[in-house]
């Protein structure tokens, strides 16, 4: 039996008339105040995405009308089979995954600099401060800059500090073996700072006590590190490892800005695939398939993670 129904059978007659009414004006104006909310996410989410998978059903290369395929799902066999679709979906799937290398680099970079800010010294609040500023700038802003750095003459800052060390300078993103390790070296930059505000917020939160009574058994820094920060430190890794895995399959603007998927289609994600079918080549249909290709992998990445790593983090 719930607690409401309990209430109600010890309540007299006229109460429980003053309970539902109290309690059916508490639901309304609670659901009056998310209707905001509701009504934009309906609007900008919920029917997009509804959108885009009936979209994936038709053949529609604008401005032609739509031409209804049926449920042969004929765009996503084109996507997978198609001899020239084909090769450069599966490189462009290839190349989300090569992006998404970034992440654990960014956790591992991102969780060594939060431990060395966690510590009292003076002016870290300088250094938090300096580190999280990234995190803050536009993506497009931090892009163009990024592009300036690697710019394949020798004025470009890289290139000088290459001919400066007496090295060849590298046409960097220009460079199909060059550009998504560019690309990837920009985004673990990007994210560090986010990442080690969330990493900071996780060491705070560890009672100083398990540390105390670890030093008390001897234990070294290495051994506090393994048996007390990672173990209780679980939910914030696992939130970052999450959150960066989803945030870098679907990266679009630095690869819009910097290389546009070249060279050579070196550095063509899923998302960028997509924006070129849909706004490019204007194949809306295609681009809705892509669209849903990617929101299964998404959707798969995050069962594999919860299914197989939340059950190794201690939540207490």
């Amino acid at each position: 039996m719930s607690t409401k129904t309990k209430i109600q059978g010890r309540l007299p007659a006229g109460q429980k008339r003053r309970w539902w009414r109290r309690w059916g004006e508490e639901t309304f104006a609670a659901y009056l105040f998310l209707l905001p909310s509701l009504v934009i996410f309906i609007a900008f989410t919920f029917f997009p995405a509804v959108y885009s998978v009936v979209i994936s059903l038709f053949r529609w290369n604008m401005p032609m009308q739509p031409v209804f395929l049926g449920f042969d799902f004929e765009n996503y066999v084109y996507l997978f089979t198609d001899a020239i679709e084909g090769p450069i979906f599966w490189k462009s799937f290839l190349n989300t995954f090569y992006f998404a290398l970034g992440v654990p680099i960014n956790l591992f970079v991102s969780l060594l600099i939060a431990l060395l800010l966690n510590r009292r010294m003076r002016g870290v609040g300088i250094f938090r401060t300096t580190f999280f500023l990234p995190a803050i700038t536009s993506m497009t802003a931090v892009s163009v800059v990024w592009l300036w750095l690697f710019h394949p003459a020798q004025y470009g800052l890289f290139n000088s500090l290459l001919i400066e060390l007496g090295l060849p300078i590298q046409r960097w993103l220009r460079d199909p073996l060059l550009a998504m390790p560019c690309l990837i070296g920009m985004g673990v930059w990007y994210g560090m700072g986010y990442n080690i505000i969330i990493f900071l917020a996780g060491l705070q939160s560890i009672p100083r006590t398990y540390y105390e009574a670890a030093k008390i058994d001897g234990a070294n820094q290495l051994s506090l590190f393994r048996h007390v920060t990672w173990p209780l430190l679980g939910p914030t890794l696992f939130y970052v490892l999450s959150v960066g895995m989803i945030n870098s399959l679907k990266a679009f603007t630095e690869i819009d800005v910097m290389t546009q998927g070249g060279p050579l289609g070196s550095t063509t994600t899923l998302a960028y695939y997509l924006y070129q079918n849909a706004f490019q080549f204007f194949q809306m249909g295609k681009a809705s398939a892509i669209a849903v290709m990617l929101f299964i992998m998404l959707l798969l990445l995050t069962w594999i993670q919860f299914r197989f790593i939340d059950r190794k983090v201690h939540y207490e």
